[in-house]
């Protein structure tokens, strides 16, 4: 499947946790799912969990959070002392 394909199934509705990302317009924010994989969860769990989650699913919420952080910048804090 594509990063073009995998994107596709994150979507964005106003009504659903205020506009933020979510999976193919599902109540499961990719903030949800980065979460309980941060907390140790498994694919393997998060699929049984959810019935409806596809593995394609999870790939694309970890190809999200790699762009979103691919985009972000850091700019170095100058102190300038007294």
């Amino acid at each position: 499947m594509s990063e073009a394909d995998l994107l596709a199934r994150i979507t964005f509705s106003p009504q659903i946790f205020g506009g933020k990302p979510i999976i193919r317009g599902r109540r499961l924010a990719v903030e949800h799912i980065l979460g309980m994989l941060a907390a140790g969860d498994t694919p393997e769990s998060l699929l049984a969990a959810y019935p409806w989650l596809e593995p394609e699913d999870i790939r694309a919420c970890l190809l999200y959070a790699r762009m979103v952080v691919a985009r972000e910048r850091i700019e170095p804090l100058e102190l300038v002392s007294a």
